[in-house]
């Protein structure tokens, strides 16, 4: 059974623990490799080479290092379908997604940033013929970057890229559940010649290597994605020591259906917003807001598409839905379906955990749900449940359909369906959340700012906002 190794300093070294953890295939049920059950000790290792290894990375001319980030991002593209195939099994995901999605968009994370800080450029100001103001930004140290399980490769090279292409070093956690692409990640930094201890990975769980990252007194930057519970206990633990937070919590995202829409499109699309990677993106449109009078038959086109999904193998060409990351989070989202009855919902489709034949007779599929008959306030329409499991409620005006997006603790993203363009830009302005996509889904330039209001995040990140995280600015007074 293969080890996976920490990356520290240039090279992959076993936990100073010696002790391992199962890493499981979600589609079989199985343990298929082990990890590191790294601690504080790995970490301050880690920590060390990472301040050895500032000096020379952030004086490095920002040219060479865009020119490492790209051949790493070259050997991303090289080994697509080895980081597709090890994603789709290591995470339960479509290989088809894996292919399409996640590691492409990995790959041009990377050479986003890798040319974005090229381009940089700095306010200058005269004051009358006194002086000149000048705005200087340096490289932060070490910045402490914690990934998700969700979407392992794309989102750890979504905090990795900007940090070091700012010149920072970095500490990284991949989530235990899902750490075999950011391993190999490791292979292909060595390959592309990256210096020692520039980038340092290291494995394990959140409460003793995730916890030793966010308190090293060394560790001047934290970037994190994952659960709000979790962004809270990072916080609570990073804002006494004055440490840089950049937080991408949950979310409990409205998809919000005028009557005025391209029918055909919003149902397509709003399927993949709605099951895309078994739900398990904080993105996803999990509370489908339709306007009363489509509302039948978008419920009828709706269900009727759901039950065309494939749920399977994820390694199968044709699989739309695979398995859920593990058996704990499967009963979890079954938990959430049998409350949604409790509160009353009728289930119209799904609900059941699939048993698929053959080699994923043991996997952790669950069908995709879909649930009417529930009020905004209820738990089911409040919390986040991040699986294959959506909700849909009519509205009659467009002020109730603001009042029901707006109605929850978190505010990550919306999407809305109308040709109306002056509804299309009012409602935008008028709904809490980070990013609104109008007439479309997921659609992402990375040159704009990404992240949430309320409880679902701190900070922004994505283009020139995830550059300037990672740097100090200061201002730089010349008297003529």
């Amino acid at each position: 059974m293969e080890k996976i190794l920490n990356y520290v300093n240039g090279a992959w070294q076993e936990p100073r623990s010696g002790m391992y953890l199962d890493n499981y295939d979600p589609s079989i049920g199985s343990v298929y490799s082990l990890i590191p059950d790294s601690d504080a000790n790995d970490v301050s290792e880690a920590v060390t080479a990472a301040l050895d290894a500032f000096p020379d990375w952030s004086a490095m001319p920002v040219e060479r290092r865009s020119a490492v980030l790209q051949r790493i991002a070259d050997l991303i593209d090289r080994d697509i379908d080895l980081l597709a195939r090890a994603e789709s099994i290591d995470n339960g995901k479509p290989l088809s997604l894996a292919r399409s999605l996640d590691i492409p968009r990995a790959s041009a994370n990377l050479r986003f940033f890798a040319t974005g800080a090229l381009h940089f450029s700095s306010e200058a100001h005269t004051t009358g013929t006194d002086a000149v103001n000048y705005t200087l930004r340096t490289p932060l140290g070490v910045a402490g970057c914690i990934s998700p399980w969700n979407l392992p490769l794309y989102l750890f090279t979504w905090k990795v890229a900007p940090a070091l292409a700012a010149g920072c070093t970095v500490v990284a956690k991949p989530s235990e559940l899902s750490p075999m692409t950011a391993y190999i990640f490791s292979k292909l930094c060595i390959e592309a010649g990256l210096p020692r201890g520039v980038l340092n990975i290291v494995h394990g769980i959140g409460p003793k290597a995730g916890q030793a990252i966010v308190e090293h007194p060394e560790v001047i930057a934290i970037s994190f994605t994952g659960g709000t519970v979790t962004g809270k206990k990072i916080a609570t633990t990073a804002a006494p020591m004055f440490k840089k937070l950049s937080l991408e919590l949950g979310g409990k995202n409205p998809n919000i259906i005028f009557a005025d829409c391209d029918l055909e499109r919003a149902l397509d699309i709003s399927l993949q917003s709605s099951f895309s990677n078994q739900g398990e993106i904080c993105l996803c449109g999990s509370r489908i807001l339709v306007e009363k009078s489509l509302y039948n038959q978008f419920v009828e086109a709706f269900v009727a598409g759901t039950k065309k999904l494939k749920v399977g193998d994820p390694l199968e060409e044709g699989t739309d839905i695979g398995a859920l990351i593990s058996e704990n989070h499967l009963n979890k989202v079954s938990g959430y379906i049998d409350l949604a009855r409790q509160e009353g919902g009728q289930i119209l489709t799904g609900g059941k955990r699939v048993i698929v034949k053959g080699r994923c007779a043991h996997g952790y599929f669950l069908e995709p749900t879909v649930i009417v008959g529930l009020d905004s306030e209820c738990r089911t329409n409040q919390e986040e449940i991040f699986g294959p499991v959506v909700t849909i409620m009519p509205f009659d005006t467009e002020m109730d359909a603001v009042h029901f997006s707006n109605s929850t603790s978190y505010g990550l993203s919306a999407s809305l369906w109308t040709e109306n363009l002056k509804r299309a830009h009012r409602v935008s302005a008028q709904i809490k959340s980070g990013i609104i996509w109008v007439n479309c889904w997921l659609f992402r330039d990375l040159r704009t700012p990404f992240g949430g209001m309320k409880q679902s995040g701190l900070g922004r990140e994505g283009g020139w906002e995830a550059l300037k995280f990672f740097t100090d600015v200061k201002n730089v007074c010349v008297r003529l």
